[in-house]
């Protein structure tokens, strides 16, 4: 029978090592997992997620609270990835990973090296929806993620495009588009076809599907704010 920790292991790929891998290391010091995380297949889903949690961890200790309503979203967003014994093991691991002090930019410095950009994007856009899971993002969360956005090589526009899928003003639409009020009708036709080319699902389609259907969340936001747009302008 394949343990918790086997499970682990086996779906780890490049985040067995690093910074990261030490941060899973001091949570299973002493086990003898290793051999058993060499025999099974790798995953980038599982880099993946493992990531994500660390940096979960560093949102929502941000703000000097652990809210019930952020580790639900944790939780949630697990159950609905993973397999019910898989994501048992991720929760109490994301519980001992919420103990541990860790440098972001380490963290953060593996993932740029290891994962491509799409997949750095859709995390990005899944850290913002854990700040607005207790339905107030607050600033300490959003000066961490944007910490975390440069240190993982995201533009300042794409982390300006993904934010304002979360935060709202009058220019959120053409922020999403990744363009200015005072564009032209074509201007905004062609920033809508380059960033639907950007934030398509199929871009994150090696993470799995379950990774994918969140990414179309991010794509839906974008159609949402390119409609708005050509109603305002009457665009056809």
């Amino acid at each position: 029978m394949i343990s918790g920790k086997q499970i682990l292991w086996g779906t780890l790929g490049w985040a067995f090592g690093g910074p990261i891998g030490g941060i899973l290391g001091v949570i299973f010091a002493g086990s003898g997992d290793q051999s058993s995380y060499k025999s099974i297949k790798q995953s980038q889903a599982g880099d993946f997620m493992v990531s994500l949690l660390v940096l979960f961890a560093k949102v929502m200790k941000a703000d000097g609270k652990l809210l019930k309503s952020e580790l639900d979203y944790v939780k949630s967003f697990l159950k609905r990835n993973l397999s019910s014994k898989q994501s048992s093991v991720f929760i109490k691991m994301f519980q001992e990973i919420l103990k541990q002090d860790y440098s972001v930019a380490e963290v953060c410095g593996q993932i740029q090296k290891s994962m491509d950009h799409p997949s750095r994007l859709e995390l990005l856009h899944v850290l913002f929806g854990l700040s607005a899971s207790d339905g107030e993002i607050h600033p300490q969360e959003v000066k961490v993620i944007n910490t975390i956005s440069g240190y993982l090589n995201i533009s300042k526009k794409d982390y300006e495009s993904i934010k304002a899928i979360f935060i709202k003003d009058m220019d959120s639409a053409y922020k999403i588009l990744e363009i200015e009020s005072s564009a032209t009708d074509s201007e905004i036709k062609k920033a809508y076809r380059k960033m639907a080319v950007k934030y398509h699902p199929d871009k994150v389609a090696h993470l799995g599907k379950e990774i994918q259907k969140t990414a179309e969340e991010k794509f839906k936001a974008l159609s949402d704010a390119y409609r708005e747009i050509k109603k305002k302008r009457n665009i056809q």
